[in-house]
């Protein structure tokens, strides 16, 4: 375990069984399609390769960067588009994989700009839901681990750019974002 790490809440192994469970859910949704599979960057990206890997349906690939954090550990409450997709959505089904949702501001302005732009349908599969946190409308269609609020670390989720190659999910400690 990581020095900064307060406690490992997702091993390795609770992480791949439930991210291979969740993509044969949602596979079997989009049989005979051929959806736009949306990767929030930077946080989704191993949770993203490990659930797209499990589907068996034809898909296309695009990424976005898209975040309503700065540099610390609060929402700015602003949505920042840093990158924008590539394909066009418009009558697409698409599904955005998100590593976490949290107060829901960034995944509930996120789905209605995509519904804005013409997709047919717009799917959310996160990795972990914190829906003690949530202030805005929006629920994910599909959810790894709920999880309390706590700051959490790994499997791509990052503090300050930080501890995203950590293979399981873990609550960082509070000394590390209290100084």
């Amino acid at each position: 375990m990581h020095k900064d790490c307060e406690r490992i809440m997702l091993s390795e192994e609770q992480l791949r069984a439930r991210v291979k469970e969740i993509a044969m859910q949602v596979d079997k949704v989009y049989e005979g399609k051929f959806p736009l599979v949306v990767g929030i960057l930077k946080g989704s990206i191993i949770f993203y390769s490990d659930f797209i890997r499990h589907l068996t349906v034809p898909v296309e690939l695009d990424f976005m960067a898209v975040s309503s954090y700065g540099s610390g550990a609060v929402s700015s409450g602003k949505l920042n588009i840093k990158k924008d997709l590539d394909k066009d959505v418009k009558g697409r089904d698409v599904i955005i994989v998100e590593d976490i949702i949290d107060s829901g501001f960034t995944l509930a302005n996120l789905k209605a700009l995509l519904l804005e732009r013409g997709a047919s349908s717009v799917m959310i599969v996160t990795l972990l839901n914190k829906e003690g946190r949530r202030e805005y409308d929006i629920e994910p269609d599909y959810n790894c681990f709920d999880i309390e609020n706590e700051f959490v670390i790994g499997y791509g989720l990052d503090y300050n750019e930080m501890y995203r190659s950590l293979p399981y999910i873990g609550i960082l400690k509070r000394s590390v974002y209290e100084k």
